[in-house]
């Protein structure tokens, strides 16, 4: 099938230089010692960029000052400059649009809530899944991002949390923490599988290797390519699978998600259980609510028996209110359509919830600010 990247990984084309979160500790250490220096110096740059957050060499004063500004540069080269971030709910969500090393454009969104905030972040520049209600799938594909690239979005987000950057529970800024990462910015996270794989063990390893946020506190979404979940499995890792299925019949979504002609529903879900047996959690099932295309009360029935058949009680069903894109042809359903599809996949055996929605006023659905540019 052309125009989808079928395969796990791409080549290094457009990626930026080396950075040391795109390196294991032991790869860290001997890149240190490759520029002459002591290896014990890896540990403390690691420390300054996944502990203390930050890439200033002037801040990095148990680093003697005639190493700090060449090893800065070596393996902390720039990543990503903040083009503009825009907030809205009263400053609980904020989407940052970022430039690149080679000027391509992505996104991340914070969201910060009472006792939580989360963060959804791009795993590629654009996307080739040409889901034709998303933002991200109507530009098609720019790049597979870096590992460091995408980490480096988790570790700005984390520096606004911790630094007070943000609004709290009262509604003035205070210090906070970054708690939850969503997969489910720009790009399909399994076609880019090598170096999400990569940034997830950077996120969740214990500082100063990572950032050291629970895998648990992980999700990683996928349209469904199923080969890549069966592989994702095998890596024994605790993460949330989430699976962006949009309708429970092979023929909408062949139209809806066209990936799902080289890999059908059956497959799909098929490899959601062995996700799910193999991890121990439960696979969250991502339902796009399209007013008069996939909204029909036989399609909630449809959906809760498919999804019971395939994963019993391990699957739980989040819709989500479109929201859609600048001249798009497709709007969300009504409120008590939406509550309607809601019950009956309840009552259908499996549960199910309207995800909160966030941030429609600052283009939030992923691509629409970097659309806009």
């Amino acid at each position: 099938m052309t125009g989808l990247p079928l395969v796990f990984d791409a080549p290094r084309r457009g990626l930026p230089p080396r950075h040391l979160a795109d390196l294991a500790t032991a790869e860290r250490a001997e890149a240190v010692a490759e520029l002459g220096e002591k290896p014990f110096r890896a540990k403390q740059l690691s420390n300054h960029y996944f502990a203390r957050l930050t890439v200033d060499p002037e801040e990095m004063t148990d680093i003697p000052a005639a190493s700090r500004q060449r090893l800065v540069d070596e393996l902390m080269p720039p990543l990503l400059t903040e083009v503009r971030a825009l907030a809205c709910d009263d400053g609980s969500t904020r989407k940052t649009l970022w430039r690149a090393h080679d000027g391509t454009l992505l996104e991340s969104v914070l969201m910060r809530y009472p006792g939580r905030a989360t963060l959804c972040i791009s795993s590629q520049a654009g996307c080739g899944m040409a889901c034709p209600f998303c933002a991200t799938g109507q530009g098609g594909l720019d790049r597979n991002l870096s590992t460091a690239e995408i980490v480096d979005q988790v570790r700005s987000a984390a520096k606004v949390m911790r630094d007070g950057q943000m609004p709290g529970p009262d509604g003035t800024p205070s210090p906070g923490r970054l708690s939850n990462i969503v997969f489910m910015g720009m790009g399909e996270p399994l076609a880019n599988y090598k170096r999400v794989v990569a940034a997830v063990r950077r996120i969740t390893d214990p500082a100063p290797g990572g950032l050291g946020i629970s895998q648990r506190a992980v999700t990683v979404s996928t349209v469904g390519l199923a080969p890549a979940i069966r592989k994702l499995a095998e890596e024994k890792m605790s993460v949330r699978l989430a699976v962006s299925l949009h309708t429970p019949d092979d023929e909408l979504r062949d139209t809806l998600v066209p990936v799902n002609n080289r890999w059908p529903v059956d497959e799909v879900l098929g490899a959601a259980r062995f996700y799910a047996e193999t991890s121990g959690r439960r696979v969250s099932i991502e339902y796009a609510l399209i007013r008069d295309l996939n909204d029909q009360p036989w399609r909630a029935d449809l959906l809760a028996k498919v999804l019971r058949k395939h994963l019993g009680n391990l699957v739980h069903v989040n819709v989500i209110p479109l929201n859609p894109t600048p001249g798009s042809k497709w709007d969300a359903s009504p409120k008590p359509v939406e509550r309607e599809f809601v019950r009956r996949v309840n009552a259908g055996g499996v549960a199910c919830t309207v995800r909160d929605t966030r941030g429609q006023e600052i283009a939030a659905a992923c691509g629409q600010l970097a659309a806009e540019g």
